[in-house]
């Protein structure tokens, strides 16, 4: 998404961009503080700082039917275990089990929430709960990133796909990260900036290879085509607008939420125009 915006590709239009790559749990915290003009977030934790954050219609990751993985370690001969079908309830069959999870605030965990109802779990960094769940720290994880792509030769099964399931409940994307900029930042300078976000974005698609190369290096245990395929997954129409489908798909996600007492209270969303 941000490859032309890094490499000067576009017309900055006279503006500077400082990079700050973190991972999503550490955005969502700074953006609870306010600290970023502009910032990745997690659509669960837009609701929190929808008091200073406007959504920016491009930049969205949604997950059109697939989504953060509920994967468990994978059973041999030796340890055969029941899995979640018609006869047993997905809630019923994870009441007692620990799930390691990548973040409170991750719209993974809120999706989670809303299948699941309450659970029992542990917070651990994203890129170390496969780890987590083989020590035996947890006995589910859920996971997010490239390990939606890995999990299974990592030794790990699937329990619950939570965008298909969302999918089944709703006939909607499952809405997981967008970009938000400060409220307090200009009105015709957040019109730019929106711009050259969309420009940065377009032209990102529209030279696939390229960006794929430069992203290279942000990828953990992926090669180029596997990390192409995961990029296809969450960089995509929606991303250049969330449009009417994925409009409704936020409206969807955290007015349930809100409604099931996951989120305390009714998020005011707005698009920056």
């Amino acid at each position: 998404m941000f490859y032309a915006i890094a490499k000067n590709k576009i017309d900055l239009r006279g503006y500077r961009f400082e990079h700050r790559l973190e991972d999503i749990q550490t955005l969502n915290e700074r953006a609870m503080r306010g600290e970023l003009h502009i910032s990745a977030i997690s659509i669960h934790a837009y609701a929190y700082v929808a008091n200073q954050y406007a959504l920016l219609p491009c930049g969205a990751s949604m997950g059109d039917g697939y989504g953060p993985i509920l994967i468990s370690k994978r059973s041999t001969p030796n340890t055969q275990r029941s899995t979640p079908n018609e006869d047993l309830d997905l809630r019923e069959y994870m009441k007692d089990q620990v799930i390691a999870v990548p973040g409170k605030m991750t719209s993974a965990f809120l999706a989670l929430q809303l299948c699941l109802g309450d659970f029992r779990h542990v917070v651990v960094p994203f890129d170390r709960i496969f780890e987590a769940v083989n020590r035996g720290d947890a006995d589910a994880g859920l996971i997010i990133h490239e390990g939606q792509l890995t999990y299974a030769k990592s030794g790990f099964e699937k329990i619950v796909d939570l965008g298909d399931w969302w999918k089944r409940e709703t006939g909607l994307p499952l809405p997981l990260g967008g970009n938000v900029i400060r409220k307090d930042i200009a009105a015709d300078v957040r019109h730019d900036l929106l711009e050259i976000m969309r420009e940065s974005i377009d032209f990102g698609l529209a030279h696939r290879d390229e960006a794929v190369v430069h992203s290279m290096p942000y990828a953990r245990d992926m090669n180029e085509q596997l990390a192409s395929k995961f990029i296809g997954m969450y960089v995509n129409d929606f991303t250049r607008d969330y449009g009417e489908t994925g409009r409704a798909a936020i409206r969807k996600f955290l007015g349930d939420a809100h409604r099931a007492g996951y989120v305390d209270h009714a998020a005011e969303i707005e698009f920056v125009e």
